[in-house]
């Protein structure tokens, strides 16, 4: 596994809670000069998952990246209501549907007006994130970007030569 795939699961799903100070510095350091929000906000979970983990790995590293920032951190106005199956568990149409209407806003203050940063730590299919973002500009946001620690990449879109790359030879000149 790779070491950024690791650190990422070792935080999420081992309660490795150390790992969110350098997970956010890593984007910290690599945080787009043109990102300038008025507040930051973390994914939330749903309060059975938030029993369940005890804590959420976005707001950890939402925290950081706010103080670096200096821009506060929302971590309760935007609130998921529906206890949806992990992401991870599905298909690419099943996490297009299964997080329909799973945000909504509380408190919308924060955010009227007001340029928001979402904070995730992995981007898969971008469905979190939309549906969270729809949520916020309906409560008023003026904009809404989305920053994650990482990426996944469907494997049918890595060109062959990369994949053959780090396949290992099964005989080598025999």
């Amino acid at each position: 596994m790779p070491p950024l795939q690791d650190g990422i699961c070792a935080l999420k799903y081992r309660n490795v809670y150390g790992l969110a100070a350098p997970l956010a510095a890593l984007m910290i350091r690599a945080l787009p000069q043109e990102i300038d929000a008025d507040v930051l906000v973390p994914v939330p979970l749903h309060p059975s998952r938030l029993r369940t983990r005890e804590f959420n790995q976005s707001l950890l590293i939402a925290d950081r990246l706010g103080r670096h920032m200096n821009r506060p951190v929302s971590s309760i106005d935007l609130i998921r209501v529906a206890a949806t199956e992990p992401q991870t568990s599905l298909t690419r149409p099943q996490r297009l549907r299964n997080l329909r209407r799973a945000f909504v806003v509380g408190n919308a203050e924060p955010f009227v007006g007001r340029r928001v940063l979402l904070i995730d730590d992995v981007f898969t299919t971008g469905t979190t994130l939309n549906e969270c973002a729809k949520t916020l500009r309906t409560a008023g946001a003026a904009s809404v970007w989305a920053l994650t620690l990482a990426r996944t990449i469907d494997s049918s879109l890595v060109p062959d030569r990369m994949v053959a790359a780090r396949a290992p030879f099964a005989h080598m000149g025999r």
